[in-house]
């Protein structure tokens, strides 16, 4: 006799419940023969999530870092997690033991919203390999080296557009931002304003970059139903999201790289060799069957790329700005040296870097002060380990908390405040503490473009501190406007804030005039800044 409909319904329902019990069963009993790190008690099914702030959460794990020390274990409705606030520790599980937590975890984000072509995300495996490979030949140190000219040049536009319009100063990071990193991957020169493949890059990233986090994540992956539900039904926002972001975020994979494709012979001509056009001519050579991966891994590489610099470096530079609003001696005593060191008939290069110490200082306190990951990107253990005595299960997600690391007043005492002096010794010499130590990641996922990403920072803050003065914006009646600064949540952090520009009152406009025009700035850009 065949079971009823009724009973066919109570069987198919009770299946996956039992699935949910017998894996919970079978992990609580393991981990009761092993010693996990310490943590708040989680609770049946739901775990800690409950008491995450979940538009923050490094500050919850900051706050649980205090109680139970730099290595904690959490639980995400059915995920494990541990949380590093220590250098040290990730260095030793990261860095040291690379073979162990190298992997990605699984992220339910990630393919509904299109960003399975950042491959950052990717788990650890042969594709990976093949993606980090070839952004690596083109953004390792030595080749690094060779962007230089071109940042510097950058950074020069970038400074007479803030001038001639500061209203739109993100938009000038973020041209800033793009523009080497679409030159060097693309063979792509951006305009000086409202380039119209920087656009599609902004709003690839406005939908999705909120979503791709562990925490949001581990939501769409228990109601996972949401992305099935019809356009009309309530709850289906997340559905229409997910398309939206992975139309853009296909846009931004395929159209700069077909212009690569449609500009290699002419670009090559020209002797301008993309990452891109480099690569492509590389594939010929390889035999067919292995075309198509390596075509794949190449647009995922170059995305990538674009991604990583628009989003660090336009957050780094937004966050720099606000500094010089909040910290107006931070920013004369910066000026000071370019005067002392530098003089005021041009402006500073990488050959005065190693000769502008607190510069350099200023630039190391905007990476530790508001960094952008302020949980990194997790990682993902391999297999079981143990650690200082504890148990960490294969499969567990890895945190480090950037922002607990920022924060230890042993370290960095007062660390709320922009202070630069702090990696300055008592001879003005640079300290050993660097925060691109840890804000760029670890181990074998260590950022691969953290050399042009320094680079590119450092040319647009002295090229700014040289050449402009930060001040809040102005009301009708020139009073300040009080603000609050906001930031955006996600993957990455930033910063949104009112700021005005104004030439700085220790340089001359004659000074500054012979360097404009030899960038061949009209005297119609010249208009507004005498009137500034």
């Amino acid at each position: 006799m065949f079971p009823s409909v009724d009973g066919r319904l109570t069987i198919l329902a009770i299946l996956p419940a039992s699935v949910v019990i017998f894996t919970s069963l079978k992990r609580f009993i393991r981990n009761r023969q092993n010693k996990l790190p310490p943590g708040p008690v989680p609770l049946p099914l739901l775990g800690n999530f409950l008491s995450l702030d979940a538009k923050a959460p490094w500050l919850t794990y900051t706050e649980w870092a205090a109680t139970y020390g730099d290595l904690f274990f959490v639980r995400l409705l059915d995920q494990d997690v541990v949380v590093i606030s220590s250098q040290h520790v990730a260095e030793a599980l990261m860095d040291k033991r690379g073979r162990i937590y190298s992997d990605r975890p699984y992220l339910a984000t990630v393919e509904p919203f299109g960003w399975s072509v950042f491959f950052v995300l990717t788990g650890y495996g042969d594709e990976w390999r093949l993606c980090r490979r070839i952004i690596h030949q083109t953004f390792r140190p030595d080749s690094a080296l060779k962007f230089r000219p071109t940042q510097i040049k950058q950074a020069g536009e970038m400074i007479v557009n803030l001038i001639d319009d500061p209203h739109h100063y993100h938009s000038h990071f973020a041209t800033f931002s793009s523009s080497v990193a679409m030159s060097t991957t693309y063979g792509y020169q951006t305009s000086p304003r409202d380039d119209p493949l920087v656009r599609i890059v902004e709003n690839a990233l406005a939908v999705g970059i909120a979503v791709v986090t562990p925490e949001r994540a581990a939501l769409l992956k228990a109601f996972s139903f949401l992305l099935k539900l019809p356009d009309w039904c309530w709850g289906s926002s997340i559905k229409r999201d997910a398309r939206t972001s992975a139309n853009r975020m296909r846009q931004m994979t395929d159209v700069p790289f077909q212009y690569a494709q449609d500009h290699m012979a002419e670009n090559l001509s020209l002797d301008q060799v993309s990452m891109v056009s480099d690569n492509l001519q590389r594939m010929e050579n390889i035999n067919q069957a292995s075309k198509p991966m390596f075509k794949t891994a190449l647009k995922k590489a170059a995305t990538t790329a674009i991604i990583g610099a628009y989003e660090t470096t336009t957050s780094i530079l937004m966050t720099f700005s606000l500094a010089m609003v909040l910290y107006p001696d931070v920013q004369r005593r910066a000026q000071a040296e370019i005067d002392s060191v530098v003089g005021r008939d041009r402006l500073p290069t990488f050959e005065d870097r190693p000769s502008l110490p607190y510069i350099e200082s200023v630039f190391r306190e905007t990476l530790r002060w508001q960094p952008i990951g302020p949980l990194g990107v997790a990682h993902a253990s391999m297999s079981d380990d143990i650690y200082d005595g504890y148990f960490i299960p294969k499969g567990t997600t890895i945190m480090w908390n950037t922002w607990g690391i920022t924060r230890d007043e042993k370290r960095y005492p007062d660390a709320s405040r922009f202070m630069p002096e702090r990696f300055l010794d008592v001879n003005g010499a640079l300290t050993d503490d660097n925060p691109a130590g840890y804000i760029f990641g670890f181990g074998r996922r260590v950022c691969p473009g953290r050399y042009a990403a320094d680079a590119s920072v450092w040319s647009a803050i002295v090229t700014m501190l040289a050449t402009v003065e930060f001040s809040s914006a102005k009301d009708d009646q020139g009073k300040a406007i009080e603000f609050t600064p906001q930031f955006t949540m996600g993957l990455f952090r930033y910063l949104v804030f009112l700021v005005s520009f104004h030439l700085p009152v220790t340089n001359s406009l004659i000074a500054l005039v012979p360097l404009w025009s030899s960038l061949a700035i009209s005297h119609h850009a010249l208009v507004p800044i005498q009137n500034l």
